[in-house]
C-alpha cells in the first residue's frame, strides 16, 4: 500500500501565543492523499529550517550546482522577514511558498523529509495551555481575500512594549543601536534570551536582559521553577564566569529546571545548579543531538546577564525577584526525596507482601523465627511472631462445659463410623 503523501496546503492565518513565551505560530490546513484534513502549527523559524534541511538534501534542485537548475522556491530568513515585509506580504510569501513547495516533482513533494514536516504532532492536537494573564489571539485570513487567493490579516498585531535599561551597542549587522528610556516593541521572543525588536523604524536583536516591562519588574510570562527537570544536552562547553554559573562540557547530560526568559536556565547535574546559556542546550534523544550537532553555532553568543550591565536604571522602585542557587538546590534535594520516598513506600509494601506467605508456608510448625545476627534470642521484627497451637487437651481444660458436650459427641460418632 502506497504511503499518504501531501497533495494540499492552505495557509488559515497565524496565532499569537503567550506560553512559554510570546511567539507567533502560523496554522496550516495540510489535506492528505487519502483525503484526510490536518490542523498543524508551525513557526516560521520552523518552516525555514525546514527550508534549508530541503534544500541540502536536493542541491541540484535547490540550485546550489547551477542556479538555472533551480525549482525549490525562495523563502526568505526570519531576520529579514520582520524588517522587510509586512505581515500581509509575510502569509502571502509563505501561502505561495506551500502552493509552490506540494507543486514540485513527487521525488520532492512526496520525499520522507517533507512528509514528516507537514505530520500532525501530539502539540498541534494538544497545544500548551493559556497563560492565565495573556490569552492567545488569533488572526485568520480574510473570507473574501481569500477566495481571490490573496492572504491578508483580518486585524493587527499588537505588540508588547518594553524599556531600555541602559545603552547597547550592537556588535553586529543584525542587531540595533538603543540608549536607556528607549520604548522598544518585541516581535519575538526567542528562548535563548535574544529578543527581535522594533524601535521606532529600526529593527534587531537585543538581550532581553537589557529590557524590562513597563507595569513591573517582573515577567508575567516566565514559568516557574520544575524541579523534576527537563534532560537537555550542552552542545557546547561553557566556564562558569559568575559564581551562580555552572560549567559544563559539550555532550554533558543535565536538568533544566527553570527556563528563564533572559536566555540563562538554571541546570541542575547532580547536587549542583547554576546559571548555563541556553543557546549551548538542546533536548536529550538521539535525533535531536544529532540535528543540534549539525547545528552551526558559529558567530553566536549568549547574552549578557543582567548582572552584568553597567550603569542600568530601572524605572521600578523594586528588583525583579530572582531564588538564589542555594533555594534551587535546597528545593531540589526536598524534591528528590519526596520523590524517592513515594517511590520506596510501594516498593517495601510489596516486598512485604512478597515475604509474607513464603514466611508463613516455611514456619508451619509454628516456631518462632530467631535472628541470624546477634543474640540468639532476638526475634525478627519484620513480621509478627505466631504463638504454638495448644494441646487438644489443653484446650478441652479450658473450654466451657457445652463446648465439651459437643467435642465428645463429635468423637463418638467419628468411632462408631469407623
Amino acid at each position: 500500500m502506497e504511503a499518504s503523501y501531501v497533495r494540499h496546503v492552505e495557509l488559515f492565518g497565524f496565532e499569537k501565543r503567550s506560553f512559554p513565551s510570546q511567539h507567533y505560530v502560523y496554522m496550516l490546513m495540510v489535506k492528505w492523499s487519502d483525503l484526510s484534513e490536518k490542523l498543524i502549527y508551525r513557526t516560521y523559524p520552523e518552516i525555514h529550517t525546514f527550508h534549508k534541511s530541503l534544500k541540502e538534501m536536493f542541491p541540484i534542485e535547490s540550485g546550489e550546482i547551477e542556479k538555472k537548475d533551480r525549482i525549490i522556491p525562495s523563502l526568505p530568513a526570519p531576520r529579514w522577514l520582520i524588517s522587510e515585509k509586512s505581515p500581509e506580504t509575510r502569509q502571502s510569501t509563505l501561502s505561495e511558498y506551500c502552493h509552490s513547495l506540494i507543486n514540485l516533482p513527487p521525488h520532492i513533494s512526496r520525499s520522507k523529509q517533507l512528509t514528516n514536516f507537514f505530520k500532525v504532532r501530539p502539540e498541534d492536537e494538544n497545544p500548551p495551555a493559556l497563560n492565565p494573564v495573556k490569552k492567545s489571539e488569533t488572526f485568520v485570513v480574510n473570507k473574501e481575500s481569500y477566495r481571490g487567493n490573496v492572504s491578508e490579516i483580518s486585524g493587527p498585531i499588537i505588540l508588547d512594549t518594553y524599556r531600555v535599561i541602559a545603552d547597547f551597542e550592537k556588535t553586529s549587522k543584525h542587531e540595533i543601536n538603543l540608549h536607556t528610556g528607549d520604548l522598544v516593541e518585541i516581535v519575538e521572543k526567542n528562548p535563548n534570551g535574544w529578543w527581535f525588536c522594533q524601535c521606532e523604524s529600526n529593527r534587531g536583536w537585543i538581550p532581553a536582559s537589557y529590557l524590562e516591562p513597563l507595569d513591573g519588574p517582573d515577567e508575567a510570562e516566565e514559568a516557574d521553577p520544575d524541579y523534576e527537570g527537563e534532560m537537555h544536552v550542552s552542545i557546547r562547553a561553557y566556564k562558569a564566569e559568575l559564581e551562580d554559573e555552572i560549567s559544563l562540557e559539550s555532550g554533558e547530560t543535565v536538568a533544566v529546571i527553570h527556563k528563564l526568559l533572559d536566555g540563562w536556565w538554571v541546570v541542575r547535574k547532580g547536587d549542583e545548579t547554576g546559571h548555563f546559556p541556553s543557546i549551548f542546550l538542546h533536548k536529550a534523544g538521539k535525533r535531536e543531538i544529532y540535528e543540534a550537532q549539525r547545528t552551526n553555532l558559529q558567530g553566536q553568543k549568549p547574552p549578557p546577564r543582567r548582572s552584568t550591565i553597567r550603569n542600568a536604571k530601572s524605572i521600578h522602585n523594586k528588583s525583579r525577584q530572582r531564588l538564589s542557587q542555594d533555594t534551587y538546590r535546597r528545593n531540589s534535594r526536598r524534591y528528590l526525596q519526596q520523590k524517592g520516598g513515594r517511590l520506596a513506600e510501594p516498593s517495601k509494601n510489596s516486598k512485604t507482601a512478597a515475604k509474607s506467605p513464603l514466611r508463613e508456608r516455611k514456619n508451619q510448625e509454628n516456631i518462632p523465627e530467631q535472628s541470624t545476627s546477634g543474640s540468639e534470642s532476638e526475634l525478627k521484627k519484620d513480621a509478627p511472631v505466631i504463638p504454638p497451637r495448644p494441646s487438644p487437651e489443653l484446650i478441652l481444660e479450658r473450654c466451657s462445659d457445652n463446648t465439651c458436650k459437643r467435642v465428645s459427641i463429635h468423637r463418638s460418632n467419628s468411632g462408631s463410623s469407623k
